[in-house]
């Protein structure tokens, strides 16, 4: 059938090619007969020429929006085309290419050529996909745009600094609070490195050099199995989670730790589900050889924008320094943007509060208020780790694959946000998560399995917010686990409509409105509101509806 689809549209393509040619030998006629219809004393008709210079331009601006709407759909099919073609490689590292449609002997190898799930992802060499269209003049106007947004904001804040004090403030207090006590985060991640780059590996080697000669493969292998539980909620678990609370480090010192514990977690565990699988289909061949990565392979992997692992990922022949030294440019830039974003939207909205009890009026007109600035947010930071930091160390470690991230704001249903707007994450979830699940209890529970994923990313989020704000709010895990829950289904991948994607983004500002008012009202309120003995009932305990706070 595939072979038959793409014999059909090859055709449909030769045809169009002679209806365009046939078509432009008319308009060379067209074109011949209007010559010969001028002077013939050689002069120009002035207003003959103006109105057909208008006719062709009008026709131009009609046919425009039909150009530009095949020219993006026939792409979009060829790059995925592309890149599934570029994917099905069998053992002998052959592929099925485009000129295969046409032998009509070998069409059918072309579905045994395909990769099997099972081997999971494939990665191949991309661009991503803000740094294909920040070539087109129009979307990257719209960074312009940004950045003219941050100068109104810096120049915002230094005047209402110099009138209210006299004198220009150049102090960023907030900054410097929120990366307080920034060098023990940075002694923290440095030990759960080295923990991350150790012990994983060392337990993974003495378990494969040793499961060929045990007698008991079994209880050898649940005890190694039991080790790396151990270490993965006992040491990269706990451990950074006392410092946090021990240290009382700042928010974004916080932020630092738990982001990188969770993040050395999922890598170890790729690594060990990645090659655990080999190990045993070597003993099961009896094969000689174990097959055992090595410490360089490891060690590119716990450094590498992915949470899958591969002995070998695709390469980039060099390293282009300017464009890592630009997108680092633009993190710090993204820094600076949230902060003034707190410093002008944020802080004056939530300081102004009157003296009034926890009420629907005031609840909404935060939220309404909270929309701007969350957005705003929510765009720097998918901008700022997303593409910038992602792609830095993509282009120093010359990882080349590139595909954080898809055109999530396309997205016309939330399943298709949720598989687009972070793909790194979702690889993981996918393949770790949602498949091995689906292994395990057979392929009967897709939706026991979907809500399995959904409730172990919603638990993960609200830990790292409860650790990094030093409260529990259980707002995101609501938003996420229920309402965007139901949203998967009900706005699912059959709604194509462009008011579909209209009410995704409205969700989603929305959402976003609803999480910076609900956790900034509680901040604020565990700030100025603090309890002398506090139980642990006061920690999980929502304080901003009960607290009257003065400012």
């Amino acid at each position: 059938m595939v072979v038959g689809e793409e014999k059909m549209s090859v055709r449909k393509r030769l045809s169009k090619s002679r209806n365009h040619a046939e078509q432009e030998e008319e308009g060379q006629r067209d074109c011949t007969e209007e010559t010969q219809e001028t002077p013939s004393n050689g002069r120009v008709d002035l207003k003959w020429l103006i109105s057909k210079k208008i006719q062709l331009t009008a026709e131009a601006e009609e046919l425009k929006p039909f150009f530009m709407k095949e020219v993006g759909s026939h792409f979009d099919d060829f790059v995925t085309n592309l890149i599934e073609k570029s994917a099905s490689l069998d053992n002998g590292g052959c592929a099925l290419t485009s000129f295969s449609v046409f032998e009509g002997d070998n069409n059918h190898r072309a579905k045994d050529l395909r990769a099997p799930p099972e081997h999971g992802k494939i990665f191949v060499i991309r661009r991503s996909v803000l740094d294909e269209l920040f070539e087109v003049d129009h979307i990257r106007t719209i960074y312009h745009m940004f950045i003219a947004l941050l100068i109104l904001f810096i120049l915002s804040t230094l005047a209402v600094d110099y009138i209210d004090e006299g004198r220009l403030v150049l102090e960023f207090n907030l900054m410097s609070y929120a990366f307080g006590k920034l060098t023990i985060a940075m002694w923290t991640w440095f030990t759960m490195f080295l923990c991350a780059l150790t012990v994983p590996y060392f337990l993974f080697q003495r378990w494969a050099r040793g499961y060929h000669r045990t007698s008991h493969p079994v209880v050898y292998s649940f005890v190694y199995c039991f080790l790396f539980v151990v270490f993965q909620t006992g040491v990269l678990g706990l451990g950074p989670l006392y410092v946090v609370l021990a240290y009382t480090l700042p928010p974004a010192s916080r932020c630092i730790v738990i982001f990188e514990q969770i993040r050395f977690i999922m890598k170890a565990h790729s690594f060990v589900r990645e090659n655990v699988p080999r190990v045993l289909i070597s003993a099961k061949e009896k094969s000689s050889t174990v097959p055992v990565p090595t410490v360089n392979q490891y060690l590119y992997f716990l450094f590498a924008p992915t949470l899958i692992y591969r002995d070998n990922y695709p390469r980039t022949p060099t390293v282009r320094w300017g464009y890592v030294t630009m997108q680092f440019a633009q993190v710090f830039g993204c820094f600076f943007y949230v902060y003034y974003i707190f410093e002008r939207l944020c802080t004056p909205l939530f300081r102004n509060i009157k003296q009034e009890p926890f009420s629907a009026r005031v609840l909404i007109l935060c939220i309404f208020n909270s929309i701007l600035p969350g957005v705003l947010i929510l765009f720097l930071i998918f901008f700022a780790f997303l593409h910038c930091w992602l792609n830095a160390f993509a282009e120093m470690l010359r990882f080349g694959d590139r595909m954080f991230y898809k055109d999530w704001w396309n997205s016309t249903s939330y399943s298709n946000y949720y598989r687009t707007w972070n793909v790194v994450v979702h690889d993981w979830l996918y393949y770790y998560a949602y498949k091995d699940f689906l292994w395990f209890f057979t392929k009967r529970f897709k939706s026991a399995a979907m809500l399995a994923v959904f409730a172990v990313s919603a638990v993960v989020h609200e830990y790292a917010l409860a650790v990094c704000l030093s409260f529990f709010y259980p707002v995101l895990f609501v938003l996420f686990m229920f309402f965007g829950m139901a949203f998967n289904f009900i706005v699912n991948d059959s709604r194509k409509r462009p008011i579909w994607n209209v009410l995704m983004w409205t969700s989603l500002f929305a959402g976003n409105g609803v999480l910076l008012c609900f956790y900034s009202q509680e901040w604020y309120a565990r700030q100025h509101c603090p309890l002398k003995n506090p139980t642990f009932l006061d920690y999980i305990r929502p304080r901003s509806w009960t607290c009257r706070y003065v400012f």
